[in-house]
Formats: structure tokens, C-alpha cells, sequence
């Protein structure tokens, strides 16, 4: 049972490509006005090498991330993702020193308003150059990151310094890599007004093979949001979207928020569930883009479901 009429439109708003995307191909010429990224890492911005700045709507507005996973290594293999993983990557490893170099000086950047200045955001509102949050994200699974704890501390000493706006630390995982010892040191660093976001699309280990082809069980990664968020609350992140024009089914919702009922039962405090969709295009044409009015409805049956704060992006 489909929740509405399977949607055959383009994204509504579609998000800005990665720098390979913007690039001519076949001998094509694109001569579309620059975007600013709405999320991913372009890490051209200021010839940096792990430090990105987009709008986010999760975040409310401008988010400076930081690349935690350059090679790309990812322990999820979701059908909707658009990362390249063909191509060799530019970075191997995260280096610490140049990466708290690159966020200092991007901070540094957005704080004294010349970001006015790049073409790309030259055009937005000054209110949407405010910086909202530091993200500790990538092109692959953050947590995953050889020197994850080091990192964290190099952002957290950063911020410590006093020489920046006290700002906010996020860290977008998808759950898989919270148990492990140098991550839970890590976020150890993290500060009350800090954040986890952690990825939940489903509710059952068929669903999970599915869409996000994990090489761990969805059990795992329910016990670390147990674990997380008996310690602090946690955001729910979940992506829901079309494939081969078929919407998820009410039963595919209905066995998610049951999940989120287990896991508050269980003591995990989940601030906010966030519900958005594929923004970008897939490396998969059958995985496309959900309308609002879909992803509403689907809000709505969780907000039903679990007495969560829900919120659609």
C-alpha cells in the first residue's frame, strides 16, 4: 500500500552538484549561474582539502563541514547515495594539522563577511551566511576515520581557543561506528549544546538490505542509538524516497516508527526526527526525489505513531 500517487516529477528543488558535476561532458557546455551546494563536500572552496561550506537545511542555514572519510570508506551502500566511489579520491587520509588550519581560516572567512564575496554565495541573503554549526560529516562514514578521536580534538581545542564565535559541533553518522572505542572517546570532547545525528531509513533488516546495503545489521545500529542516546539526546536523520516510482509503503513506515517507539522505551532520548529526501541525483535512476506533500504525510504518520518532534526538510 503506497501512502500516495507514485510521483514521476524531477525534484522539486534540486541541490547543487559537486564540483565533478558541474563539469562539461560529451563536449556539453553548462552555462547554468553557480549554487550554492546544499550539501556534500566541494572541497575546492578556498583550495582547501577537508573543509567545505554549504546551506543545509537541517542545519538552518550555513554549515561549515568537515571531511572526516576523503577515501570514501563507507560501512552503508545506500541506493539513493550519490558519492562516486568509481573514481580515485583525491585525499587518503584525514590530516589533522591542515585540516584545523582549513576550518580556522573558512571560519575565519564566513565570520568577517567575505563570503558575500564568492560568486556562488555572493547572491543570498546575509542572514544565510551566518554560520549555524561545524560538521563533522564526509564522503563517507565520519566514524569510520582512522584519527577520529584527534580530530574531534582539534575542532573542540579550536573552539576552546576563543578566537572564533563559540559555535556548534555536529556529527552526521549513520549509526554503525558508535560503539567503537575511539568514537565514544571522541565524543567524549562533545560539549551539552553539541549534536549527534544518526541515520535510521528503516525498521526491519529486509528494509536495510534493501536501501542501505550495510555491511552491519540493522541490530547494531539500533543498539548504538541505544547507547548514544542513553547518554545524550540524539537526532534521528531519515531519508525516504522513491524507487521505480513506488513511494515507501505504509507498512515500511509504520515498522520504522515502531523502532523509534522501541528505542525510546529502551531510554534513548531522541530530540527531533528529521525527514527529508534524495536531493541529488543518484547513481541509481530508479531512486528519485519524494514530493513535500509525500514526505508531510509521512511526518505526520511518525508524529502520530511515536509523540516525537518531527520535522521535514
Amino acid at each position: 500500500m503506497n501512502l500516495s500517487t507514485p510521483n514521476h516529477s524531477q525534484p522539486e528543488a534540486p541541490a547543487a552538484a559537486q564540483r565533478e558535476d558541474r563539469r562539461p561532458r560529451n563536449g556539453q557546455t553548462r552555462e547554468h549561474p553557480p549554487r550554492p551546494p546544499a550539501s556534500g563536500p566541494p572541497q575546492d572552496f578556498l583550495g582547501n582539502r577537508f573543509v567545505y561550506v554549504v546551506l543545509s537545511p537541517r542545519a538552518h542555514g550555513l554549515s561549515v563541514g568537515v571531511d572526516l572519510a576523503p577515501a570514501r570508506l563507507c560501512s552503508f551502500d545506500c541506493i539513493y547515495c550519490e558519492v562516486d566511489r568509481q573514481s580515485p579520491p583525491r585525499e587518503i587520509r584525514l590530516e589533522v594539522e591542515v585540516m584545523a588550519a582549513e576550518l580556522e581560516h573558512t571560519i575565519q572567512y564566513v565570520q568577517s563577511n567575505r563570503l558575500r564575496e564568492h560568486p556562488v554565495f555572493g547572491q543570498l541573503p546575509p542572514d544565510l551566511c551566518q554560520l549555524r554549526q561545524v560538521t563533522l560529516s564526509g564522503q563517507g562514514e565520519p566514524t569510520l576515520c582512522s584519527n577520529f578521536v584527534e580530530a574531534v580534538q582539534a575542532v573542540v581545542h579550536l573552539r576552546a581557543l576563543g578566537r572564533l564565535p563559540y559555535f556548534k559541533l555536529v556529527l552526521v553518522t549513520n549509526g554503525t561506528g558508535l560503539n567503537l572505542p575511539t568514537v565514544q572517546a571522541g565524543l567524549k570532547y562533545f560539549a551539552l549544546s553539541d549534536e549527534i545525528w544518526i541515520k535510521l531509513d528503516v525498521g526491519t533488516q529486509e528494509q536495510m538490505d534493501f536501501i542501505n546495503r550495510a555491511n552491519v545489521p540493522l541490530e547494531t545500529v539500533l543498539d548504538n542509538i541505544r547507547l548514544v542516546g542513553r547518554q545524550r539526546p540524539v537526532v534521528i536523520q531519515s531519508l525516504f524516497a522513491a524507487y521505480n516510482a513506488e513511494e515507501p509503503s505504509l507498512e515500511h513506515i509504520e515498522q520504522y516508527a515502531q523502532r523509534l517507539r522501541e528505542l525510546r522505551a529502551d531510554g534513548a532520548q531522541i530530540a527531533q526526527v528529521q525527514i527529508y529526501s534524495a536531493t541529488r541525483r543518484s547513481h541509481n535512476p530508479l531512486c528519485t526525489h519524494l514530493p513535500l506533500r509525500s514526505l508531510s504525510r509521512i511526518a505526520q504518520l511518525i508524529r502520530c505513531a511515536t509523540d516525537l518532534s518531527v520535522e521535514v526538510f
